[in-house]
């Protein structure tokens, strides 16, 4: 899979978790199984408005659901979090090795501009 398949599959996520709701949907899923009645009762919203979020987290793949007879189970997708997490590791390293570029150069600047100062204490010493 290149950048450009990755990003693309990565933006439907991203605008997913970008609402509030939906990332508290995702904690909650993150501790176990939970159906949509179990979901939505710390909401002040119906289930209704609740399955509308998990459609939305669905259609990005961060969840699935199953049929349990009369009940239906959503489950967290962890395959999509860790094509999430690759992401950022990668960019995280990147932004890394920039900053240590530039603390390379600023010591290395710093060394330039600062007077030897032990040089300077010994002369003063010796007169």
């Amino acid at each position: 899979m290149d950048q450009v398949e990755v990003e693309d599959q990565l933006s439907p996520v991203f605008a997913a978790l970008a609402d509030p709701t939906r990332r508290g949907l995702v904690a909650r899923l993150a501790v176990g199984d939970a159906d949509v009645g179990e979901l939505a009762e710390p909401y002040d919203m119906s289930v209704q408005a609740v399955s509308k979020h998990l459609k939305v987290l669905e259609g990005a793949g961060l969840v699935s659901k199953t049929n349990h007879g009369r009940r239906r189970t959503v489950h967290l997708e962890a395959e999509v979090f860790d094509l999430m997490t690759k992401w950022i590791e990668r960019y995280r390293r990147r932004a890394e090795e920039r900053y240590r570029r530039l603390d390379d150069l600023l010591d290395e600047m710093n060394d330039r501009t600062t007077p030897n100062r032990h040089t300077d204490t010994s002369k003063e010493q010796t007169a």
